[in-house]
């Protein structure tokens, strides 16, 4: 029984982990109420979720509030930036829905729909860990997260899982995931991203730099 309650058990450290994401899904969540603070507060989300990927983390509630204060201004100019993008998409969807199969421009348009609404969420899964991780310009976060989102297809590919699966089991399952689904989502992705971030540090950087390198080759 002792070694089960050592903070060494990887049980135990597994159980850790969860009631750590949870903790931060509901930081990310009442963070994110007004609606315009939602990309500060996701990227302050990502900030601490990277760093317990790496083993790194500290007083997470004290790293998530000095990230979510340091990223505020730009996250949010971003957020603000997406936000308006999807609002177009989903009036372009809705349109589309009603006209649909009217003719073969329909056909045209669905299609380049389609692989906007992918860029967009790929945009979506990368944008705000790179935020938490490095420094760069606007314009370069939106072109870097879409160019390493297709680089690494495979990642892309399993951080969307993580989230279809979430949303399936608490829309269809255990509504109550719901208290750390967002937490536990960007605790997994983070492990995901971890490696290929460690790919765009720059050789002379050390390891324990976190936010004051670009992406952009």
């Amino acid at each position: 029984m002792r070694n089960f309650l050592n903070p060494d058990n990887p049980v135990m450290s597994f159980i850790t982990r969860i009631a750590y994401a949870a903790w931060l899904n509901i930081l990310w969540f009442v963070c994110s109420l007004p609606v315009i603070t939602a990309g500060a507060s996701t990227t302050a989300l990502f900030y601490v979720t990277l760093k317990m990927a790496r083993n790194e983390e500290g007083n997470i509630t004290a790293q998530f509030f000095q990230a979510f204060r340091d990223n505020f201004r730009f996250s949010t100019k971003v957020w603000l930036i997406m936000l308006g993008a999807q609002i177009v998409l989903a009036f372009d969807g809705y349109v589309l829905w009603h006209m649909r199969f009217t003719n073969a421009f329909w056909t045209f348009l669905t299609a380049v729909f389609i692989v906007l609404l992918a860029a967009c969420a790929i945009v979506a899964m990368y944008i705000f860990p790179l935020m938490a991780r490095f420094e760069n310009t606007i314009a370069a976060m939106f072109r870097n997260s879409l160019m390493i989102g297709i680089r690494y297809l495979y990642c892309t590919a399993a951080m969307a899982a993580i989230y279809f699966i979430m949303v399936l089991i608490i829309v269809r399952f255990f509504t109550p995931a719901i208290v750390f689904g967002e937490g536990v989502c960007a605790y997994l992705c983070s492990y995901l991203l971890s490696g290929i971030f460690q790919k765009l540090v720059p050789p002379e950087e050390t390891e324990d730099t976190d936010t004051d390198v670009g992406t952009e080759s």
